[in-house]
């Protein structure tokens, strides 16, 4: 993670000019970020502290900051869509994501979701990532060592078609971001300790909706739920307060199901609050 000290040459920092609009920059000693309000030199930036504010060749004031992770996840590199971050914290908390987990993956993608499963499990943890495109393999890499992840050494990334089985096992959680996820539950239990839970990141409702149905039909499965989470922020100035014109709707379904020691009654099912 990122570190508590001054900017040091190499690091990313997000610079705020006076209109708040962001800018993420990987500091270069002789670099400049251009900006119609005047150049941001580097130079400037390295050596301070989070939180100072730095002037532009204009004698505009930009704020250097550390990234959220949110930040970066937004711009890094990408060669497919990415779990957004309102739905990848909605997952971890619907899965009950947690420290000291053993957590895996599958597809890994360009490292978005990845990113914030690694911060979720913390030092004692670990994410496993199965992936079958070795070149997303290499982009997730890449974006995870990129935001000064300190936690990568708990970060194990197989090249390999989940559709084919799990060799991984004593799984806490296992979270599918795949086309056809209900294909992945016939291997699930014997990987998958008893109260641990799968989770799906799917597009469409016809998706969430068939990979339900295959936990349920499984009768391994309890609080099996569905969500969508649509974000929508608020402008607030003076009197002036009111919803913003655009919200982020749509972008996934958020399907999680928790497994049970051996087959539920047929015909059971247990009622959701």
């Amino acid at each position: 993670m990122p570190g508590n000290g001054p900017f040091v040459p190499g690091e990313l920092v997000l610079l705020l000019d006076p209109d708040g609009r962001r800018f993420l920059v990987r500091l270069g000693e002789q670099d400049s970020l251009h900006h119609h309000r005047g150049a941001v030199r580097h130079a400037d930036v390295i050596g301070q502290t989070e939180g100072t504010l730095v002037r532009s060749s204009q004698g505009r004031l930009f704020a250097a900051l550390r990234p959220r992770l949110i930040d970066y996840t937004l711009d890094m590199p990408r060669r497919s869509g990415i779990v957004y971050p309102k739905d990848a914290a909605h997952l971890i908390a619907w899965a009950d994501i947690a420290p000291g987990q053993r957590v895996l993956e599958s597809g890994v993608g360009s490292g978005g979701l990845t990113l914030a499963l690694l911060r979720a499990v913390g030092e004692r943890g670990q994410v496993i990532g199965y992936e079958a495109r070795a070149d997303f393999i290499d982009l997730a890499l890449s974006n995870v060592h990129a935001f000064g992840n300190e936690q990568s050494g708990n970060l194990l990334v197989r090249e390999r078609d989940i559709y084919a089985g799990l060799v991984d096992t004593d799984l806490d959680r296992i979270v599918l971001d795949l086309p056809e996820p209900w294909r992945v539950l016939p291997h699930v239990p014997a990987k998958l300790r008893p109260g641990g839970w799968v989770a799906a990141y799917t597009p469409s409702i016809v998706q969430a909706s068939q990979f339900v149905e295959a936990l349920r039909a499984s009768r391994r499965y309890v609080q099996v739920e569905t969500h969508e989470v649509l974000l929508r922020g608020w402008h607030i100035q003076d009197q002036a307060v009111r919803p913003e014109q655009q919200m982020v709707g749509h972008t996934g379904f958020v399907s999680v199901g928790r497994l049970i020691c051996e087959p539920a009654e047929p015909g059971s099912r247990v009622r959701q609050p």
